[in-house]
């Protein structure tokens, strides 16, 4: 049952995540064609990161779901992948992009482990 829940809020949040990447930030989570304004709204109030987190936790409920301790692994696996990924790269990049405005959200929003409380970006 925690399979199929963490698979069903993975695909929600991944749905709201491209919405608001084309609707708010007028572009995609590609880097090919990224956002023109930073994304602070929804999920993004309270982590920095809810389409990896998404991602990753529709892995572990199929793993789950299915009793596979090869994809739970592979869950690990994609987690550690995408947190070198935003280490890396995708902060760099947007600190470049955003300067001060991403600089806040930083300062404010977590990486990995969500706020219990929304950042209202003042």
């Amino acid at each position: 049952m925690i399979g199929v829940l963490l698979v069903i809020a993975g695909v929600a949040v991944l749905l709201d995540s491209f919405a608001r990447f084309a609707l708010t930030g007028l572009g995609t989570p590609a880097p090919v064609f990224p956002t023109r304004h930073l994304v602070v709204s929804g999920l993004y109030q309270y982590v920095r990161n809810p389409m990896y987190i998404a991602v990753v936790s529709v892995i572990i409920g199929q793993g789950l779901l299915f009793g596979n301790i090869r994809v739970l692994e592979y869950g690990a696996l994609v987690w550690l992948g995408f947190h070198l990924f935003v280490l890396a790269y995708e902060e760099p990049v947007l600190r470049a992009t955003f300067g001060t405005e991403y600089k806040g959200l930083c300062d404010h929003v977590p990486r990995w482990v969500p706020r219990l409380r929304p950042w209202s970006g003042a």
